[in-house]
């Protein structure tokens, strides 16, 4: 009798066995072990890691952070960056400060001309690179001083206390939540709004589409100057969000609040595996990023780490992220 050969492997079940692997829930289970490898870590090297109160804390300085990185998560994936994220950030929170204190407005409306600043940083910043065709890095890195000096004019490079009057957004939303923020609630919610913009609408998928062949997309009609501008526009509207939200939380605008926040930022956005040269990024992993970072800063404080060896640290896992970053990379163009 005549032995029976085994049916070869269908390429169809071969592409489910792989599916997985290549999915962004993979992405998010290997973002979520490294969070619990990193929690438990801290939990075994300090006694006062593994409390309610740390965690608290963690959610509570975590929101303007993460309404930036969704931000940025735009605009790597359109092949740009910003780098005046920091700036912004103090701009805004500085223009609100002294619309209360100085002009005796009202903190809503202080904040919306706040917001309002921002969005037009934004905008002015995205318009000249890509009206210009200059690389937003360039762009960026220029606004980066101008803003700053700018901050610095407003306040006259003094810090403004404005108490309670913005409070609202730093308040815990009630007893039941546990000490939990509004800022909180809200940066979730802009997560959340990040997501959907980017994997169930056109803008998202034009987004991308950017991001991976601008030349493309021209080809097929699709102009991708006003996308561009609005993903930094947005982003711009945002950072200024996270400067209401610092200075809600510290009830003082500082002209240096922010310096350096951009590295923090695309490195949040980095380790969620957000590609440097455009075209794939996810919020949701952009957040788990966020939450590494920060869960990272602070066990590193509370086991007593020089702030030397923390910026060491931070930097390392950039690198370490975009060196896995671009081995995946590579891969994935193998495998196709």
């Amino acid at each position: 009798m005549q032995a029976t050969q085994p049916a070869p492997a269908s390429p169809e079940l071969d592409k489910h066995k792989t599916s997985f692997w290549q999915s962004p829930w993979a992405t998010y289970l290997g973002l979520f072990l490294v969070l619990l490898a990193l929690i438990a870590f801290f939990s075994l090297k300090s006694e006062y890691f593994w409390s309610s109160d740390t965690f608290v804390t963690i959610a509570n300085e975590i929101p303007g952070l993460a309404v930036m990185a969704v931000g940025m998560t735009f605009v790597l994936i359109i092949a740009g960056i910003d780098l005046s994220v920091g700036s912004v950030l103090a701009l805004s929170a500085a223009v609100s400060a002294v619309a209360i204190l100085q002009w005796s407005w009202s903190p809503v409306v202080a904040g919306l001309f706040a917001l309002s600043v921002g969005l037009v940083c934004g905008t002015v910043n995205g318009a000249i690179s890509v009206i210009w065709k200059i690389p937003s890095f360039i762009v960026s890195l220029g606004l980066l001083e101008a803003i700053r000096g700018s901050a610095y004019l407003v306040t006259d490079s003094r810090t403004q206390y404005v108490g309670s009057a913005m409070g609202g957004l730093a308040q815990p939303i009630s007893a039941g939540f546990g000490g939990i923020s509004l800022a909180f609630m809200v940066a979730l919610m802009v997560v959340v709004l990040g997501h959907i913009l980017l994997t169930r609408t056109i803008f998202g998928r034009y987004m991308i589409g950017i991001g991976t062949n601008e030349e493309a997309m021209r080809l097929a009609g699709i102009d991708p100057r006003p996308i561009r501008i609005s993903v930094f526009a947005a982003m711009g509207l945002l950072a200024a969000l996270a400067g209401l939200m610092q200075a809600a939380r510290l009830e003082a605008a500082d002209p240096n609040a922010g310096v350096g926040i951009e590295l923090k930022v695309i490195a949040a956005v980095v380790i969620g595996g957000t590609s440097l040269m455009g075209g794939r990024g996810s919020v949701v992993a952009t957040f788990f990023g966020v939450l590494i970072i920060a869960v990272l800063e602070a066990g590193l404080a509370q086991i007593g780490a020089s702030e030397p060896s923390k910026r060491i640290i931070t930097g390392v896992v950039i690198v370490v992220a975009v060196i896995i970053d671009t081995l995946r990379q590579r891969r994935l163009q193998t495998a196709h």
